[in-house]
């Protein structure tokens, strides 16, 4: 299907209808993203403020076959917020729809509109005395419409689930410009096809989310950190399992921690203080959420006890305050910063299943190994098997240097994370930036399903050309 730019003429049809109230100057932030590998293009910016102008909107562009690209915070890390070829789109950015639009803390809901920032969707959420549990390195800027549309998940998932798993309803604007009301705060609801859950995670390929009905928590009494050293991967996984054994699903984030991390920290972050006098091989940051009843603190001693006694731990920092909090969460939060500094070569958002993790990370060396002196800086969410598994040039050498192979780099782990069962994106989404591995892993039937649903929703190809399916 021939699509059209959103030139001039189609600026003076929006203008028509909507006047000058919802367009905007195309500045270079909606035309960037975080890691540069695509430099977008637009033809016309619109900042609508209720779901009537977005339908309104999408029904002109669907009319005149104009591509359309759904902007949230802008802070993917895939290329699907930039459209980086011709015909020009109209960028439809929700970020002044940022009302929250109800809390209901005996139902634990709370329903806010697509582009609220996520911070402050969990600041609403504290203020009735709840928990909205989704937390990301950039919930200071990430949108929740976004956050939708790509499946985000982050540190809490291990307990709470991906963003899918805390949304109940969705209001959204389909690709026709038809609004789609679905924004009921039932937990059953088994009237037909499940449509919220095929525009989570769709990258704004089948439409436009506007607002969502968002699942709450209690906020837990008590909260403890602790920061273990670990001989292995494996005895990380063994340490997960104590500490299941002993708290149930109580255990909020289990992260697993490569020394290259620390030592990255070390090399640009001198800053940020260690909890260790030597870095560790390997370590993990373990946090619990509890009841009134049960001390954080006094767990984690009996966890670190426990796991002592079986070799699984060789020292360990407890937080005693919420400034020992915070600063072993700095270690965490401040290694992909680290890592932008260094520059990766080449950076992979994976998952594999739990019990193939050790394998996977010794066979990963091998591989990236044979085709270069690399660094490796293998870390992430162990507790629900995604790994960010990045891949750096040797001190004192530039990423630039090994650009010519990044390619043949990307391919070796993406074929070791299929042949290990797993996925080659884990919780960033496809983007455009990884449509070629969709294609090259993806089940066929799989992708045959999602191309008819595309064509069923999207006759006319105007949502989000590019992204997710190769075109």
């Amino acid at each position: 299907m021939t699509l059209n730019p959103a030139d001039d003429s189609f600026v003076k049809l929006i203008q028509s209808h909507l006047g000058d109230e919802v367009l905007r100057p195309v500045e270079p932030r909606y035309l960037d993203e975080p890691r540069r590998r695509f430099a977008g293009r637009a033809g016309a910016l619109a900042l609508p403020r209720t779901t009537e102008q977005v339908a309104l909107l999408v029904r002109l562009a669907s009319e005149a076959r104009v591509p359309v690209v759904p902007y949230g915070g802008g802070t993917g890390l895939v290329g699907g917020q930039v459209m980086d070829r011709e015909p020009a789109p109209l960028i439809l950015s929700l970020e002044r729809m940022t009302a929250i639009r109800g809390v209901f803390p005996t139902e634990n809901v709370l329903v806010a509109e697509a582009g609220a920032i996520l911070a402050d969707v969990q600041a609403a959420a504290e203020s009735s005395d709840r928990l909205f549990p989704l937390s990301l390195a950039a919930q200071g800027s990430c949108r929740i419409g976004g956050n939708l549309a790509t499946n985000a998940g982050g540190v809490n998932v291990l307990r709470y689930g991906n963003a899918r798993d805390l949304c109940l309803g969705l209001e959204a604007v389909l690709p026709n410009g038809e609004i789609w009301h679905g924004l009921g705060r039932l937990r059953k609801d088994n009237t037909g096809y499940d449509l919220r859950n095929l525009l989570i995670g769709s990258e704004g390929t089948l439409g436009v989310i506007t607002a969502a009905s968002l699942k709450l928590f209690p906020r837990p009494a008590g909260v403890g950190t602790a920061m273990f050293s670990v001989p292995n991967p494996e005895a990380a996984i063994d340490l997960l399992a104590t500490a299941r054994d002993q708290v149930g699903e109580n255990v909020s984030t289990f992260e697993l921690i490569h020394g290259q991390g620390l030592r990255f920290l070390t090399e640009v972050l001198p800053d940020v203080r260690q909890p260790f006098a030597s870095p560790p091989e390997w370590s993990v940051l373990i946090e619990l959420g509890l009841p009134a009843n049960q001390d954080p603190s006094d767990a984690l001693e009996a966890l670190y006890i426990a796991a002592e006694a079986r070799g699984l731990v060789s020292d360990g920092v407890i937080a005693q305050s919420s400034a020992q909090r915070t600063a072993l969460w700095s270690v965490r939060e401040r290694i992909p910063e680290a890592n932008r500094l260094i520059g990766s070569v080449s950076s992979h958002d994976i998952s594999v299943p739990i019990s193939l993790i050790p394998e996977f990370i010794h066979r990963g060396a091998l591989v990236v190994g044979s085709l270069g002196p690399f660094r490796i800086n293998c870390f992430g969410h162990l507790g629900d098997g995604n790994l960010h598994y990045n891949v750096f040039p040797p001190k004192g050498e530039r990423r630039e240097n090994y650009d010519n192979i990044r390619g043949e780099i990307k391919r070796a782990v993406h074929d070791l994370v299929h042949e290990f069962h797993g996925s080659v994106s884990a919780e960033h989404g496809i983007g455009r930036l990884k449509t070629g591995d969709l294609l090259r892993y993806g089940d066929p039937a799989k992708l045959a399903a999602m191309r008819a649903i595309k064509q069923a929703l999207d006759p006319f190809g105007i949502m989000n050309p590019g992204a997710v399916l190769a075109q």
